[in-house]
């Protein structure tokens, strides 16, 4: 048996209200959930976990989709009496598709924001490699200057929010440089799971997917959104949104309601 760590989580909202779950993206942090659930969701209570080797969370191996479900059952196991909303963007929405189909007794509903699943295998080597070539800044500002040139541009995303990130997921490495708050190898190993055969939810759970239209590739292959509508049927809302991949932070308020509506 997989040995289940005790994740870092971020909470937001109150400790009696509908619960979900929300899980980030590949590189990413629990707090980025932040201005979603307290200017959108207040009425929601949100646990918001730094997936294994990401934030605060222990980096232990394995780093795979069975030990990330095992440490998020645990999880709610411990903090929840009952079925949840999960709330995944990108990777956080493959892993919310796996834990619903090991454990569909504590999901209730799958709100999956431009997920990452069945990715072609050389697109993710592609990235895998540009990941580890390029794994640190030489400062801040090159750091910011990154995130705006990509799926953080000033166009959609609030710069206020991004220099949060900044603040909270930017720490020093080797030789006066920065890099995010992650574990390297973790990362690495996580590229790899995304080219895995994608899976299914369970067929009768209720589950809402926005698909990011500037993102291409797009990460929501065809084949996934194809074979997901026929095992889900009427089950399955599906959304494009013009926006690049970064769904929460330049859609909090669409998003929020999508998960408000799922509650």
């Amino acid at each position: 048996m997989a040995v289940v760590s005790s994740l870092h989580v971020h909470r937001f909202g109150p400790a009696d209200a509908p619960v979900v779950l929300a899980l980030h993206g590949l590189t990413g942090h629990g707090n980025r959930w932040e201005t979603l659930a307290t200017e959108h969701l207040p009425q929601a209570r949100i646990i918001a976990p730094d997936l294994r080797g990401h934030g605060r969370s222990s980096s232990l191996p394995p780093w795979d989709f069975e030990t990330i479900v095992d440490d998020l059952a645990s999880l709610l196991r411990t903090e929840t009496d009952g079925p949840v909303v999960v709330a995944g963007h990108s990777f956080g929405g493959a892993a919310g598709i796996h834990l619903a189909r090991r454990h569909p007794d504590l999901v209730r509903a799958l709100v999956l924001l431009d997920p990452a699943i069945g990715i072609d295998p050389k697109l993710i080597e592609q990235v895998a490699l540009a990941n580890l070539a390029s794994p640190d800044y030489t400062d801040i500002a090159e750091a910011r200057s990154d995130k705006q040139h990509s799926a953080w541009s000033p166009d959609e995303v609030d710069p206020a929010v991004l220099e949060r990130e900044l603040a909270e997921h930017l720490v020093p490495t080797e030789g006066g440089r920065v890099g995010w708050r992650i574990f390297q190898p973790a990362i690495t190993s996580y590229w790899g799971q995304l080219a895995r055969p994608f899976v299914l939810p369970p067929a009768d759970l209720p589950t809402v997917l926005v698909r990011a239209a500037k993102v291409q590739p797009p990460y929501v292959t065809g084949e996934f959104l194809a074979a997901l509508s026929a095992h889900l049927g009427d089950r399955l809302t599906v959304e494009v949104w013009d926006c690049d991949h970064m769904v929460a932070q330049a859609r909090p308020a669409e998003a929020a309601a999508l998960i408000a509506a799922a509650l």
